[in-house]
């Protein structure tokens, strides 16, 4: 009586595209082997997984069919033994389970007669051959990667903003990948200011086209890759470092430095709150003169179109139009604007200001080039104690590991401050510009713009009483600005315009604290719009 087979045939894709191994092939061998010897073919089973276990799909359905069918089929065959097991652990454990259903599995191209002793050693040099090219293959291809990676290459699917290519000769590198690379750089513009939460940076880069989900989103503004930096993993007795890149960079090291700093907290800017409509906004400012609870904002439907509100919240009857709100503001705004004759005043103020910062920058610079000094001569030590035996490599390698990333964010800093430019004229203009015509700027300015210009002009909230807005405290420099253009306004003696450079020799009090007090938000919306 002949015996029943049930051929297995089993291929991966990396298999089949390295060695050249094919199911059609395994198939064909099978069948003439079954066909010479006299044995008759059941069924062909094919898999395309990994046999580094025999979690497989088609193989635990036929080893469910060998245990429910006894005797159904006497031999599982297959070309060699790397196309049933890679595992020998594994393999040595299939082996003995098939055996209890009363079914020989064997190899055609390795025949081994296993009731025979000796030919155990065969089934495991069989079996650990492939193991042991796996186990090879993988750290070959590992020790590539991060020599690739020490040379600066980025290994892997290029990140948001960039793209995977290939050099003439082959040499796989990243390039920035428009328009994802400006809107990732506008994403890390905007989280440095520190004005939005990410979670709204997120949603704004979105409606600007990024195609990306929210972890990758976080994962790419702390991926160091986008300031030209390849980080090296620790392994073994080498310590994580990075390296240069040798792919263009998208942002400054400054910038992703500054942006890793307000993610971690610290770095607190000056924040004000976004409100969605257009006519309120007001909204979050203004306190209810009845109660002293903050006024809300809402659109009410009229006979034909929808009027904004500002109004007070439960019980509270506190309710204004918004339109009248918003326009008396603007009146008030137009008080804090300086006369045209203080222009050449405030130029010469300012540039003053800035000569002395420009002295306070070169402070900086030498407290910046000491800390790196006195970092550098911890590290000496560091490794001095090492040589000496005081300290464990493994304490060696988490101190360098920790002065390392202090030294380098020193040294970006020092190098951001030593290329900021020494000239402010056309910044001066700007801003001293926008200053003069802040209420234009107010009205004409999006929604984010007119709340930065309430939130820092008004620390505190606004009270309307029905006819006029009131606060408590009003910005120390713009009350300066405002004390300054009434008492030009009354002195009637006071020097001409063209002699206003005179002032410079004689500082008018309270004005010097300018630059001391002028939130960034402020200067940021003179000096920007």
């Amino acid at each position: 009586m002949s015996k029943i087979a049930d051929l297995y045939i089993r291929v991966s894709t990396d298999e089949q595209a390295d060695k050249g191994y094919s199911q059609r092939n395994q198939e064909e061998v099978l069948r003439k082997y079954c066909h010479i010897n006299g044995i008759q073919v059941r069924q062909a089973v094919f898999e395309d997984h990994s046999a580094k276990t025999f979690n497989r799909p088609a193989w635990k359905n036929l080893l469910l069919s060998l245990k429910k069918k006894r005797h159904g089929s006497d031999l599982v065959l297959f070309t060699k033994w790397d196309r049933f097991s890679r595992n020998a652990g594994d393999a040595y454990q299939m082996i003995n389970v098939l055996r209890k259903v009363g079914v020989e599995p064997q190899a055609i191209e390795q025949p081994l007669d296993l009731s025979i002793p000796e030919n155990k050693m065969m089934l495991a040099f069989y079996l650990a051959a492939p193991e042991v090219e796996n186990d090879r293959r993988a750290l070959n291809i590992f020790s590539g990667m991060r020599r690739a990676m020490k040379e600066g290459r980025y290994m892997g699917l290029a990140p948001i903003g960039y793209a995977n290519k290939a050099d003439e000769r082959g040499r796989k590198y990243i390039a920035p990948k428009e328009p994802q690379a400006t809107i990732i750089r506008w994403v890390f513009e905007e989280l440095a200011k520190g004005g939005t939460n990410t979670e709204k940076v997120f949603k704004l880069a979105k409606e600007k086209g990024l195609t990306s989900t929210k972890s990758h989103f976080w994962f790419a503004v702390r991926n160091p890759v986008y300031c030209g930096k390849i980080f090296v993993p620790k392994h073994k007795d080498e310590e994580s470092r990075f390296v240069k890149g040798q792919h263009e960079p998208i942002i400054s090291e400054a910038l992703f430095y500054e942006v890793q700093d307000a993610l971690d907290g610290r770095s607190r800017k000056y924040k004000v709150r976004t409100v969605a409509n257009e006519f309120l906004p007001l909204r979050g400012f203004l306190l209810c003169p009845k109660c002293g609870k903050p006024l809300c904002g809402s659109s009410s439907k009229g006979r034909s179109r929808y009027y904004p509100y500002y109004h007070c919240v439960g019980a509270c009857p506190c309710r204004f139009r918004a339109d009248r709100i918003n326009q008396i503001f603007v009146t008030e705004l137009k008080k804090y604007i300086p006369r045209p004759e203080l222009k050449d005043l405030f130029r010469i103020s300012l540039y003053k200001a800035f000569t002395k910062q420009a002295g306070s920058q070169q402070s900086g610079q030498k407290q910046l080039a000491a800390e790196i000094k006195d970092l550098e001569i911890r590290l000496s030590r560091a490794q001095d104690l090492l040589l000496s035996g005081e300290i464990a490599p493994n304490d060696y390698r988490d101190i360098k590991t920790n002065y390392t990333e202090k030294l380098n964010r020193a040294q970006v800093k020092l190098d951001t401050l030593s290329i900021q430019p020494t000239s402010i004229d056309k910044l001066l203009k700007e801003g001293l510009d926008n200053l003069f015509q802040l209420d234009k700027i107010y009205e004409s300015g999006s929604m984010e713009v007119k709340r930065q210009v309430i939130g820092s002009m008004y620390p505190e909230k606004l009270t309307f009483d029905g006819d006029h807005l009131r606060t408590t405290r009003i910005n120390e420099a713009v009350r300066i600005i405002y004390t300054m253009g009434k008492d030009w306004e009354e002195n009637k003696k006071g020097q001409s315009e063209k002699n206003s450079a005179l002032s410079c020799q004689v500082e008018v009090r309270g004005f010097e604290p300018l630059s001391k007090h002028i939130p960034q938000k402020l200067s940021t919306c003179l000096f920007r719009h």
